[in-house]
């Protein structure tokens, strides 16, 4: 059964494709910052991928891939017709959740603050699993629960004051050890789901939703109110926002939560997990999980 959508796709892509002309300075903080990690992660694998696919908002990582050594070929996978055009690497039409590449065609697949934009998340990671040729790897960085947890709850509080009842205006974003155990629903052989804190402190709320509108990342829930919403809601939720986040300079913070995933297409030669229960050393003291920064 076709799972029913909480995001308008449509919307999202008008509003992605406005930010990407609009190219505003600085609103891809988060991207160069998501790009950054994952080529930190390309650069302990000892392998030279063939052909990889990227899908990203822009093109911040596959600049910085087709400049390495890592892939021989890179094709980006765009959300519109209109981001094709971009940069020089060739690009195909589609997204997660409707991959324009063949079975077993792809030797690594990496996704940059896309994967929480899908309305099918689990048929998404086993689309990109079965693109993956065997031993394939599959890198994904897209935000998690905590992420704007601040702006959540302050909306959601105006909103009652304003008008007596709240409608959804933030993106539910899925919880890390959810996102693991999709991995291993989906197929992909030790897989790992990592989470990184960053707390990024802003002027007022007004600043912060600027940030979100020039990331293309406003409010596209398809159970959104589509009604214009009342000036003193947005006042009310700076207020609240003001009262209840904000450090003593004045200025308020703000929560990302990145989530790393990765996972490899099953291939017989690859090393298989330890036996439950016989680890000695924390993974969480490993892979620096629960990590927090503020910028």
């Amino acid at each position: 059964m076709p799972v029913p959508p909480i995001l308008d796709k449509t919307a999202h892509r008008a509003q992605l494709a406005r930010a990407l002309r609009r190219n505003a300075p600085g609103m891809d903080f988060l991207a160069r910052q998501a790009a950054g990690d994952i080529m930190e992660r390309l650069d302990v694998v000892d392998r030279r991928f063939e052909l990889a696919a990227i899908a990203e908002p822009g093109d911040t990582l596959a600049e910085m891939l087709a400049r390495s050594s890592k892939a021989a070929t890179t094709v980006r996978l765009c959300g519109f017709a209109g981001d094709c055009g971009r940069g020089d690497l060739p690009g195909l039409v589609g997204d997660e959740e409707s991959l324009p590449f063949a079975p077993e065609s792809l030797d690594l697949f990496v996704s940059v603050l896309s994967l929480h934009w899908a309305n099918d998340l689990p048929g998404a990671l086993v689309q990109i699993r079965r693109a993956l040729r065997p031993d394939g790897l599959f890198l994904a960085a897209m935000l998690g629960g905590d992420t704007l947890t601040e702006l959540r709850q302050t909306l959601a509080e105006a909103e009652a004051e304003v008008r007596g009842g709240a409608s959804p205006r933030v993106l539910p974003f899925a919880d890390v050890r959810d996102l693991g155990a999709l991995l291993q629903r989906a197929g992909f052989a030790l897989p790992v789901a990592d989470r990184d804190v960053l707390t990024v402190r802003y002027d007022s709320a007004f600043h912060l939703m600027r940030d979100l509108r020039g990331m293309g990342a406003a409010n596209v829930l398809v159970e959104r109110d589509r009604r214009p919403p009342p000036r003193r809601l947005f006042l009310r939720a700076a207020e609240i926002y003001a009262d209840r986040f904000a450090d003593p300079d004045g200025r308020v913070r703000a929560t990302f939560e990145v989530v790393s995933l990765s996972g490899w297409a099953p291939h017989e030669g690859q090393q298989k997990p330890a036996r439950r229960g016989s680890a000695t050393v924390s993974l969480a003291d490993v892979l620096g999980k629960g990590r927090s920064r503020t910028v």
